[in-house]
């Protein structure tokens, strides 16, 4: 049995009774199970409220669902269960792992629920340097595999950046250092974000300060930086260790702004250094590295002016040079001419000849054309489209007379149900729409039968100046022979034919003779007609004997 103790030692402390005094039956009171747990946590938590314990993490399988984590902590001849609660694994610098040594600060208490004591740890680091450089070594493999190390990822700087953006602490010498490097080499706008260089929050800020940077506008109030430097002093490796935060070398590594990690001395390196994309081994040196020093790029700039004028004068001479011999392997501009105004000159002398031949070919088409139009075409379409037009307005009357007779059947049969005023405006309204439809239709008739008048009057025209009467009245005549039949070759004329010759203003009957012959002696006495005397043989000796 076990009572409370009431002697004078400290409150809440459990003893046992002998057994003898148990069998004896004294006057103990009964506790319940919930009351004995109480009292035992309040025992070990009055007398080992806050230690620091030093243990190996046993039994680690991440965070819990609920964020909170619970492992072991062990040595060789002891185990203690450990916790840590979600608010705290947040600001923890060293997080737990499986197999660490770490030194845990915390308070030692009771989990009523099982009947066990634990650690609530509040503050975790590791034990000594060698447990920090294995825990750097694991992160450093379990990132390079991932492939943020490789060399391929990283990129060329900047050769002379307009802004550079500086994440360091500002009270420090390190920005002095660096801004009077920048001054003495090529001055150029510097962007500090102040940021902890050590402590717990060092990892979050310098973190932060990345991801502000790249997440400026390029054309914003603020520019965004052409090159970063993350820059801090020497120190021990607890002191850098917020550059070993898998955060800061996760933003690092997805910075779209190439950045120079100067972060500690020459001997000193942090695994910002591998996922950068130059490391500088000093802060003085990375601003260095960022610009270029102005008194060697005037040096550089005039040297270039030098060879680019010297340069120039070169081409130049041997361009005017290669210009002289081309121009004297250039034939003269007379003779390049000579040939082209030779062919120009032939072709101008063809071209009168080719237009009077083509009028005369025009001129023999039209006159083969002619005898087949006549008035009575025109006559027949002009009857044609005239009939047209009759059907067209029939059938329009008809189709208003259909249109309307309903209607006036309609308002017939209706008349005694509507006011006689609204009959009458409405026939009125009707007549006046069919008014205005006849006079339409009309119009439209007057407007068709002025078109096709007009298209006749064309065509009369057209068969005026096409007709053979306007060839006529300029002098010329035309012979048929007694059938009527246009003779247009001399060979179609016999001796003795009667022939008709029409002029402009009538017809003359004549007979052909042959030149020469008997009958031509018998017709000297009579003045030859006009036509006669043009159906004579033309000094060229051919054969035509009508004068198209």
């Amino acid at each position: 049995m076990y009572h409370r103790n009431a002697n004078g030692t400290k409150p809440g402390v459990i003893v046992a009774e002998p057994a003898s005094t148990a069998r004896q039956g004294s006057n103990l009171p009964e506790l319940s199970v919930s009351e004995l747990s109480s009292a035992i946590r309040r025992t070990l938590e009055g007398a080992y409220g806050y230690v620091r314990l030093r243990g190996e993490i046993s039994g680690f399988r991440g965070m819990h669902s609920s964020g909170h984590c619970y492992f072991s902590l062990k040595d060789e001849k002891a185990r203690i269960e450990a916790v840590i609660w979600r608010s705290t694994v947040q600001g923890l610098r060293v997080k737990p792992a499986e197999g660490l040594e770490v030194i845990a600060k915390g308070r030692v208490t009771t989990y009523p629920g099982s009947s066990k004591y634990q650690i609530v740890i509040e503050a975790l680091e590791p034990a000594g340097i060698g447990a920090l450089m294995a825990l750097l070594e694991e992160r450093k493999r379990k990132l390079g595999a991932e492939g943020l190390f490789d060399e391929g990822r990283k990129r060329r700087l900047p050769f002379l950046p307009r802004v550079i953006g500086v994440v360091t602490s500002p009270t420090g010498a390190v920005i002095r250092d660096m801004l009077a490097g920048f001054t003495e080499r090529f001055p150029a706008r510097v962007l500090l974000w102040p940021v902890r260089v050590q402590g717990e929050t060092c990892a979050a800020e310098v973190a932060a300060a990345i991801r502000g940077f790249n997440a400026l506008p390029a054309s914003g109030p603020m520019p965004r930086p052409d090159v970063l430097i993350v820059a801090r002093g020497g120190g021990s490796l607890e002191d850098l260790w917020g550059f070993n935060e898998e955060i800061v070398v996760r933003a690092a590594a997805a910075s779209r702004i190439p950045l120079i990690s100067a972060v500690g001395h020459e001997t000193d390196w942090t695994l910002i250094d591998l996922v950068a994309d130059a490391r500088a081994p000093t802060p003085t040196k990375a601003a260095e590295w960022a610009v270029p020093k102005h008194g060697e790029l005037t040096e550089q700039t005039g040297k270039f002016g030098v060879r680019l004028k010297t340069a120039a004068h070169r081409a130049l001479e041997g361009m005017r040079t290669h210009l002289r011999a081309a121009a004297r392997g250039l034939p003269r501009r007379e003779d390049i001419v000579a040939l082209p105004r030779q062919r120009y000159d032939a072709v101008e002398r063809r071209l009168g000849r080719a237009l009077l031949a083509n009028a005369r070919a025009h001129g023999l088409h039209l006159a083969r054309v002619q005898s087949r139009l006549a008035p009575r075409l025109l006559e027949a379409r002009l009857a044609r489209t005239r009939d047209r037009l009759e059907a067209l307005g029939r059938r329009a009357t008809a189709s208003l007379t259909r249109c309307t007779g309903p209607r006036r059947v309609r308002l017939e049969r209706i008349a005694g149900r509507l006011s006689p005023q609204v009959i009458a405006d409405r026939a009125a309204r009707g007549r006046e729409r069919a008014g205005a439809l006849e006079a339409r239709l009309r119009q439209s008739m007057l407007n068709g039968m002025a078109r096709q008048r007009r298209h006749l009057d064309a065509c009369a025209k057209l068969l005026a100046s096409l007709g053979y009467h306007g060839v006529l009245q300029r002098g010329f005549a035309l012979v048929r022979d007694s059938a009527g039949r246009s003779v247009r070759s001399m060979t179609q004329v016999a001796a003795g034919q009667r022939l008709d010759i029409e002029f402009a203003d009538g017809h003359v009957a004549a007979q052909a003779v042959r030149a020469g012959g008997p009958q031509g002696a018998e017709k000297r006495d009579t003045p030859p007609t006009p036509a006669a005397a043009r159906t004579k043989p033309g000094p060229r000796g051919g054969n035509q004997g009508s004068l198209f």
